[in-house]
């Protein structure tokens, strides 16, 4: 399994560290797309919930997430939005291609929706309670876990 991860314009150095840590934990990350707003590995705020796994899971920053995009796109690596819309299948009914790119978004605003329009797949977390939706941080954690839990 080989996961790529993008963060399209996540605002909080803390949750993009939270990321990186769960990312070492759940294995098999290969690249994290540091893409728009999203801090870079240097910030103070992103070590201090990172814990020194931004040194474990190569990264780079891009302007715009559809730099990353392209990439892999280049590479012929399926991309998966996780992002509650109309046309998004429950994460835990898909059968996960052994090399995918995960696409997580903006804290409030989401995936950008120019963004929606080129991935192949869109996936969501349900959700049992009264809110729509949970932190990105830990969207990414449970997803990841899911997505690895057979390797």
């Amino acid at each position: 399994m080989k996961i790529h991860i993008v963060l399209d314009n996540i605002r909080s150095a803390f949750n993009v560290g939270s990321i990186f840590r769960s990312a070492d934990g759940a294995g098999s990350v290969k690249k994290i797309y540091l893409c728009g707003m999203t801090t870079e590995i240097n910030n103070p705020k992103l070590d201090k919930t990172a814990l020194g796994a931004t040194e474990m899971i190569p990264s780079e920053h891009y302007d715009s997430t559809q730099e990353a995009i392209d990439e892999l796109k280049e590479m012929g690596i399926p991309i998966y939005s996780v992002e509650l819309t109309e046309d998004a299948k429950n994460f835990q009914s898909i059968k996960y291609p052994t090399e995918l790119a995960l696409i997580f978004g903006h804290e409030k605003r989401g995936v950008d929706q120019e963004i929606l329009k080129r991935v192949d797949e869109k996936i969501y977390i349900p959700m049992r309670g009264k809110k729509e939706s949970l932190n990105v941080a830990n969207c990414a954690s449970i997803i990841l876990y899911e997505i690895t839990r057979e390797t």
